[in-house]
């Protein structure tokens, strides 16, 4: 792990990952492109800094792990692990084709990819089972669990919260994609998760609320959570659905729906412009 960041590249990761997103997307004809742009500056924040892994050895035993709960921005995930070296960028190409191991949801059969996700509010307790495992064992690693805002609303959720502050799992790190947006519409106006942060505490968690577009910010959370004993850490990324897209962002519409080869061209312009 870089003692001293380089910003200015990881930016430029966060810029290249969009484009490639939308071009995945666009060649699919499906999936999940708001979602999975607002999650690009956390997910490349802890590939290409945080996280202890090897994408020559995907099984090596004391990698940390990454459970991304919100299964469905397997878009993020793939041109992630693609650029991380886990397979060649050209499978991107096959992006929920027949046969294909990128799946629509993330999927074991992905190299890099630690448990299937998609059906929403499951991942936190299984963050916290290898998280178990991994004190159990005496082992230094840490597990990671990417979630949605709007799967904040199971309460599934919520047993996992508790679990992890029952058993102090300092070893969890739990990252909220909170940009304000769920498939059908704004969360305040269908299950207004308000006062996030308060609830967080009151079940035990040592919380952080960070620009989640900030790759600095989010760097500094990062370490200040590894930091933090005898409790998880939840970081509430505050973002945009659709960052960087202009006519995507906050927008419920684009939760399901894959730019067609205008939009991709509009969208990419956009992004040069940023």
């Amino acid at each position: 792990m870089p003692q001293a960041p380089d910003i200015q590249a990881l930016k430029q990761k966060a810029f290249e990952f969009r484009k490639e997103i939308l071009e995945t997307l666009n060649l699919a004809g499906s999936g999940h492109p708001g979602g999975s742009l607002s999650a690009v500056e956390i997910m490349v924040a802890l590939y290409f800094y945080k996280m202890q892994h090897r994408p020559t050895d995907p099984k090596w035993e004391d990698r940390d792990r990454m459970i991304v709960s919100k299964g469905h921005v397997s878009p993020v995930v793939y041109v992630t692990l693609a650029n991380a070296g886990y397979f060649p960028k050209e499978e991107l190409k096959r992006f929920r084709k027949m046969g294909s191991f990128l799946q629509g949801h993330v999927h074991v059969k992905t190299p890099g990819v630690e448990f299937n996700t998609g059906s929403l509010g499951h991942g936190l307790s299984v963050a916290n089972g290898i998280a178990i495992g991994a004190k159990l064992l005496k082992k230094s690693f840490r597990t990671f669990c990417l979630m949605g805002d709007g799967e904040l609303q199971e309460g599934s959720v919520w047993e996992a919260a508790m679990t992890a502050a029952h058993h102090k799992l300092d070893n969890v790190c739990a990252i909220v994609d909170y940009n304000q947006v769920q498939e059908n519409g704004l969360i305040s106006d269908i299950k207004n998760l308000e006062p996030l942060t308060t609830k967080w505490q009151s079940f035990g968690w040592h919380v952080l609320s960070v620009d989640g577009h900030d790759l600095s910010v989010l760097i500094a959370a990062l370490d200040q959570a590894q930091a933090t004993k005898d409790k998880p850490t939840v970081i509430i990324a505050n973002t945009l659905k659709g960052k960087g897209v202009k006519f995507m962002e906050l927008q419920a519409g684009w939760h399901g729906k894959a730019p067609n080869t205008q939009q991709l061209k509009d969208a990419l312009e956009i992004l040069e412009r940023v």
